[in-house]
């Protein structure tokens, strides 16, 4: 099953200084059809204004991923860490037993990036964060930048506390991505920039592609593209 999601499909949300496209159900935009998929919760594509952001606030229980595609964020947070992510680049925080952050954008520029929120496995673990640079060479095959997976952290991999996987992609046109979806998985990728198809079907620019049941999944570039894609348990 492949489920293109358009760009022009999702919730929105937009004040002075936030413009938020809602992939899933969140915050006032409710779509019965649009719940998640599996343990992927949010996937938020947000424009932040400079020298905005998103002030102190709590979370508990959550494994939440940013994806910076333009910009930078400075992370904030009450157990003292403090760091700043930049595009093409990943941070982690496990929400865990409670924890209070602050997401700003310091920069001249506005900043967007993908808010990605999976549910963990596990329960009430110490709340923490991390963040790491990648390689942002163009090639063949995807990056496993977060996952849940100990053979992918002893690749470098960010640690989830879910049994869940982040990877990216940049291909130049005609480039191609491969990836096996093992049974009871399902997953989810939108191209951050450019065109491409999946298993053939096309999707522009931010569109949504939901997959499942789709062991081998093709992802084809029509121009250059920029690929994140979470593979997760499926839940139904």
């Amino acid at each position: 099953m492949i489920d293109v999601r358009p760009f022009s499909s999702l919730g929105a949300f937009k004040n002075e200084w936030l413009n938020a496209k809602h992939h899933f159900s969140f915050g006032h935009y409710r779509d019965p059809k649009r719940m998640g998929l599996g343990a992927l919760r949010v996937w938020n594509d947000d424009e932040i204004a400079p020298g905005t952001g998103f002030g102190a606030h709590p979370h508990a229980n959550m494994e939440i991923i940013t994806y910076v595609r333009q910009g930078a964020i400075t992370h904030q947070d009450s157990l003292g860490n403090t760091g700043a992510t930049r595009a093409g680049d990943v941070q982690v925080m496990h929400a865990g037993t409670g924890i209070t952050h602050a997401e700003l954008n310091r920069e001249t520029e506005a900043t967007r990036l993908f808010q990605i929120w999976i549910t963990p496995d596990e329960q009430d673990v110490a709340p923490g964060w991390d963040a790491r640079e990648f390689p942002k060479a163009s090639g063949e095959g995807l990056t496993v930048m977060a996952s849940g997976r100990a053979a992918d952290r002893d690749s470098g991999a960010l640690r989830l506390y879910a049994d869940a996987a982040l990877l990216t992609a940049r291909l130049a046109p005609g480039g191609r991505a491969h990836y096996r979806l093992a049974p009871g998985r399902a997953a989810y990728l939108v191209a951050a920039t450019g065109a491409i198809t999946v298993n053939g079907v096309p999707a522009g620019a931010r569109d949504g592609v939901a997959l499942r049941e789709e062991p081998e999944v093709e992802i084809t570039a029509i121009g250059e593209a920029e690929i994140v894609l979470v593979d997760v348990r499926d839940g139904g």
